[in-house]
C-alpha cells in the first residue's frame, strides 16, 4: 500500500525522474512488547518517473516501483518482503489520470511451517492531484481485487500529501488509506466469518535535509486490521536516513 514522498512532483508540468533508499530502525518492540518479538530495520528501495504526456492518444503520466524488505528474521535475515508497482494515465483532457496497481509479497516466520504470502492485489481507479494551503496532495478511489479463495471485491481510498516546510529544509508527507475486505478468505480459519471488515493503513513521516542527498527523519506505521483481525489500533515509529539518487 506504501507511496513515494516524491510522487507529488508528478504534478509539475515536467518530466521528473527519483530514486532514494531508505533505511528505518522499526521501534514497535519498545512501544508494543506485548505484540511484538523484536525491534528491526527495514530497507525501502523506490523508483517513480513522471513522464511528459505529450499529445498522444493515450498520455502516461506516473510510474512508481517500490520494494520494502523487512530484516525482522534469525540474525536480521530478511523476514518479509513487500512490492508495488503503480502506473497513472489518460486518454482525455482533464487532469483526472486513471490509476493501475499490483502489490504482493511474502513473510518468513519461525517455525518455518507458519510462512505466508501477502497475497496479490489488483487494483484500478481514478487519481486526482491538487494544491491546498501550500501542500500537493493526490486523492485516489480504487476498485480493489484481492483473488482469495473466496475472491473479495472492494473499494479503496487513499490520500497522499507532501509538503516542504522552512524553505523546504524539512519534509513532512505520508499518506492513509481506508478500505473493506471480506471476512470470509474461502478456507478452512474463516469460513465461519460473514461480512465485511473495515481496514486502516497510515505512514506520515517527517525529514529534515542534512544535504541534497541525505536527510535523517522519522515514519509513524499506524495499523487497524491490518497485522492482526483483533480490533486494536497500533502505532509504530521509526527513526531512520534517507539517500536520494
Amino acid at each position: 500500500m506504501k507511496v513515494s514522498t516524491f510522487i507529488f512532483l508528478c504534478f509539475l508540468s515536467i518530466p521528473v525522474f527519483t530514486q532514494k533508499l531508505e533505511l528505518h530502525y522499526d521501534l514497535r518492540h519498545s512501544v508494543d512488547p506485548a505484540n511484538n518479538t523484536k525491534n528491526f530495520p527495514t530497507l525501502y528501495f523506490e523508483y517513480f518517473k513522471n513522464q511528459d504526456s505529450g499529445k498522444a492518444f493515450i498520455k502516461p503520466g506516473s510510474i512508481l516501483v517500490k520494494i520494502q524488505a523487512d530484516l525482522l528474521g534469525d540474525k536480521t535475515n530478511i523476514g518479509k518482503f513487500f512490492m508495488q508497482v503503480a502506473q497513472t494515465l489518460r486518454f482525455w483532457k482533464p487532469q483526472i489520470f486513471l490509476q493501475l496497481s499490483y502489490s504482493g509479497g511474502l513473510g518468513v516466520t519461525e517455525p518455518r511451517q507458519y510462512s505466508f504470502y501477502i497475497i496479490n492485489t489488483y487494483s484500478a481507479g481514478a487519481e486526482y492531484a491538487f494544491q491546498w494551503k501550500g501542500a500537493w496532495i493526490s486523492a485516489v478511489l480504487d476498485y480493489k481485487y484481492v483473488p482469495y479463495a473466496k475472491p473479495s471485491n472492494d473499494l479503496l481510498y487513499t490520500l497522499y500529501w507532501w509538503k516542504g516546510l522552512f524553505n523546504y529544509k524539512v519534509e513532512f508527507a505520508g499518506d492513509f488509506s481506508i478500505w473493506t475486505e471480506n471476512k470470509n478468505h474461502g478456507d478452512d480459519n474463516t469460513k465461519d466469518l460473514r461480512g465485511k471488515r473495515f481496514s486502516f493503513f497510515a505512514e506520515p513521516q517527517i525529514w529534515y535535509n542534512i544535504s541534497k542527498s541525505f536527510s535523517a527523519g522519522s515514519k509513524v506505521n499506524m495499523f487497524y486490521h491490518v497485522n492482526t483481525t483483533d480490533n486494536i489500533f497500533q502505532v509504530y515509529p521509526t527513526i531512520a536516513v534517507k539517500y536520494k539518487l
